[in-house]
């Protein structure tokens, strides 16, 4: 057969290109053709999707510290990924971080030494970010906005999340507490007014604006447009065209819900083959035994157990692409 294999990371465990070379081993092993094709929704990997980078520049850090963060510039075309400048992994993890301290500062100058070095077009992906500042600190990096006439803002989101409810959302991800999640609330509708009374721009409602603590709705508020991250990296890579010329197309992701088919990688790739008429198989560490999934999911824990699925992850997906190839050519693909 000739395979697609076009996943997205395990997070934590294995990056999108460690993923889709454990997947590819298993096909050639069974004597299959592939092509690699690694995927994002905006979140961590989008950089690396859409050709990695080929700069980098010190920024502030979520806390302040200074962090070299890559990027990428081709033409008048820049890609930056916020987790690189504001990410919750560069102050450890919510352990880590101060979730109310922490800002989107780096993200602006980021996107300022784009503009500077000649970018018209940013395409800014969110995700995995350390902030719920609401993309304050990164706005004020780029006073004054009338400098950002006839620049692009392309923001790239992972999820639909409205701009208040990032607090709720993901605040206890980033380390936030119950008062610090209410305080971070009350900041960002007190911001959204802001935003409105300055910039006439009405984020609190708007879909995917609380995408990396609201840094989407800051955006948008200078003139940003908001996408799902997912279509802009399809559309970029020629993703459908790729599933057309395949005959089984193999994606996956580190757990997989019911969120997984709402602008993520996994219900991206499956919709797209779906409509193309290709099959799909989907490989996940673990899989929510409670939801609704339109296609059948093969998990490393399920496989090998948890322990194994942790840290011996790309064996592991190795392993269990394999059994799901075979059975597969038992005539069990759905």
């Amino acid at each position: 057969m000739r395979i697609l294999v076009a996943p997205d990371k395990f997070k934590g465990t294995a990056t999108a290109s460690e993923v889709a070379a454990a997947m590819a081993r298993a096909c050639r092993a069974a004597g299959h053709t592939v092509r690699v094709q690694t995927v994002a929704d905006g979140g961590e990997g989008t950089l690396e999707a859409l050709g990695g980078a080929n700069r980098t520049s010190v920024v502030s850090g979520p806390l302040g510290d200074p962090v070299t963060a890559r990027w990428r510039l081709r033409g008048r075309t820049a890609v930056i990924e916020m987790a690189e400048a504001s990410g919750l992994a560069l102050v450890g993890g919510p352990e880590g971080n101060d979730p109310v301290s922490a800002s989107t500062s780096g993200t602006g100058e980021l996107i300022d030494a784009a503009i500077s070095r000649g970018a018209r077009r940013v395409i800014v992906g969110v995700g995995g970010s350390a902030t719920t500042d609401g993309g304050y600190g990164a706005v004020q990096e780029l006073h004054p906005v009338q400098r950002l006439r006839g620049i692009e803002i392309i923001v790239a989101c992972d999820v639909r999340t409205t701009f208040v409810d990032a607090a709720t959302t993901f605040g206890p991800q980033k380390g936030a507490t119950p008062a610090q999640v209410e305080l971070l609330r009350r900041r960002l509708e007190r911001l959204a007014q802001v935003y409105l009374e300055e910039r006439g721009v009405d984020v609190a409602h708007l879909a995917r604006s609380g995408a990396a603590g609201g840094l989407a709705g800051g955006l948008a508020s200078v003139g940003a447009t908001l996408v799902d991250g997912f279509e802009v990296v399809a559309d970029a890579v020629g993703l459908f065209e790729q599933i057309e010329d395949a005959d089984l197309v193999i994606t996956g992701e580190g757990r997989v819900d019911a969120t997984s088919f709402d602008g993520k990688v996994v219900g991206g790739v499956h919709e797209l083959a779906v409509e193309a008429r290709i099959p799909v198989l989907v490989i996940a560490g673990a899989v929510d035994p409670h939801a609704e999934l339109p296609v059948a999911v093969h998990t490393l824990v399920a496989a090998v157990g948890a322990e194994r699925a942790r840290t011996s992850t790309q064996s592991a997906i190795e392993s269990v692409t394999a059994a799901a190839l075979l059975a597969a050519s038992g005539g069990e693909l759905r």
